[in-house]
């Protein structure tokens, strides 16, 4: 479904601070796919999802995606197959619209001078009350009003409002406090399932990376060090994976914001 092969990608050219990020990563994603990526600040993981989305292009190597080869395509153009929510709540939507507006938007009904129709709208009450946030009876308020929770949770309807060849998701409960951030996982998690998608999950939460999903991948300085799924995934603990990434990068993990979620 989703092949990278042989990417390299090094910034800083001919300076000073010339820094490789890549140098030779290959991934296989299977269709349906769910993988949790975890890895130390400086990892490659946002890099990985750059050079997926195309906001980045390799220096070397293929992005493939069903088949076809996207590694030049403007990353405009693979908007329309591949979904990405950020980490900031604010990304992903426009804030001075209302609700009704941005999910109109993301089914392509256009946004302030679209023609919204009553199924429209039954359409978009019906799938915010999925949500369990009670937007549904706020479709006329405008998004920036919204906490990160709510916001996020409709950036995820947005993004798969018309559902994704591709989701990315990059740290996307990050920046919520713990209750909001599992609401939203859980969310997440029911959207995936129910759309059969195909998701790519960064994360700082060892426990989630285990918990949600059916793979789970651990990287360091721009190498994929471990890669799990099944059985071996399913008998994994938090312990495990700090034990792994010792085995395989020859050093302990010093990321507090991983050790301490």
């Amino acid at each position: 479904m989703l092949d990278l092969k042989n990417i390299s990608k090094t910034f800083g050219k001919g300076t000073v601070n010339v820094h490789q990020v890549f140098g030779g990563l290959s991934l296989h994603i299977e269709k349906g796919d769910f993988v949790s990526i975890i890895g130390a600040n400086g990892a490659g993981k946002s890099t990985l999802f750059n050079v997926i989305a195309g906001s980045i292009i390799p220096d070397e190597g293929l992005v493939e995606l069903d088949g076809d080869d996207i590694t030049m395509l403007p990353e405009h153009v693979r908007a329309k197959t591949i979904g990405r929510l950020f980490q900031d709540p604010m990304r992903g939507s426009a804030p001075g619209l209302s609700i009704e507006e941005n999910l109109a938007l993301a089914a392509g009904r256009g946004g302030w001078f679209s023609h919204i129709t009553r199924a429209d709208r039954k359409a978009f009450r019906d799938r915010l009350a999925m949500l369990d946030m009670g937007l549904e009876d706020r479709m006329n308020q405008p998004v920036g009003l919204l906490s990160g929770g709510q916001r996020q949770a409709l950036t995820l309807m947005m993004a798969t409002f018309n559902p994704p060849k591709l989701l990315l998701l990059d740290e996307h409960t990050a920046a919520l406090d713990p209750a909001t951030a599992d609401k939203v996982m859980a969310i997440t998690d029911k959207t995936v399932k129910e759309n059969g998608l195909t998701c790519l999950m960064i994360t700082h939460n060892m426990t989630t990376a285990l918990e949600f999903g059916n793979r789970t991948l651990m990287m360091d300085r721009g190498r994929i060090i471990f890669d799990t799924c099944g059985e071996e995934r399913s008998k994994l603990t938090v312990p495990d994976l700090l034990d792994k990434f010792r085995e395989n990068a020859g050093k302990n993990l010093d990321n507090d914001r991983m050790l301490l979620s």
